[in-house]
């Protein structure tokens, strides 16, 4: 079995944001040369996340929009953890849309169904992140 290990990097100048990051990742899979396996793609960080759904602007909306109903960025003085800082919202939304994500490898290619993509998502961003890519396989 083989492995290959990459980081990407993001620096995104708002707060949140969500990137398709599904070429990058098959690049990395390209990269790597293994036709057959698994590979994890996880953020770094505990303000980010890593998720798969539809590339549609009108989803990505929603998620905003949700998103902030179930932890509102404001007023900042609601969470404990905002002693000195103000994320503790982008900690939970973090939490709500997951860590990382595992996409089987057929013939050299990224086994995601119909309209799936990988997204980067930034809940604390205007600093640099990064992303894990890591794929093990023949």
């Amino acid at each position: 079995m083989r492995s290959y290990r990459k980081e990407l990097w993001f620096h995104v100048p708002t707060r949140r944001a969500f990137i398709n990051i599904t070429q990058d990742v098959e690049a990395c899979l390209q990269e790597s040369g293994i036709a057959e396996g698994l590979v994890l793609v996880n953020a770094m960080h505990i303000t980010a996340s890593v998720f798969i759904n539809d590339d549609e602007p009108g989803l990505h909306h929603d998620y905003e929009k949700w998103l902030e109903r179930l932890a509102p960025h404001e007023p900042v003085h609601q969470y404990r953890h905002n002693v000195g800082e103000d994320n503790a919202d982008a900690h939970m939304k973090r939490q709500i849309m997951g860590r990382e994500v595992v996409v089987a490898v057929t013939k050299g290619r990224l086994d995601l169904g119909p309209w799936e993509q990988i997204f980067y998502g930034e809940f604390d961003g205007r600093r640099k992140k990064r992303v894990l890519v890591k794929i093990i396989g023949e």
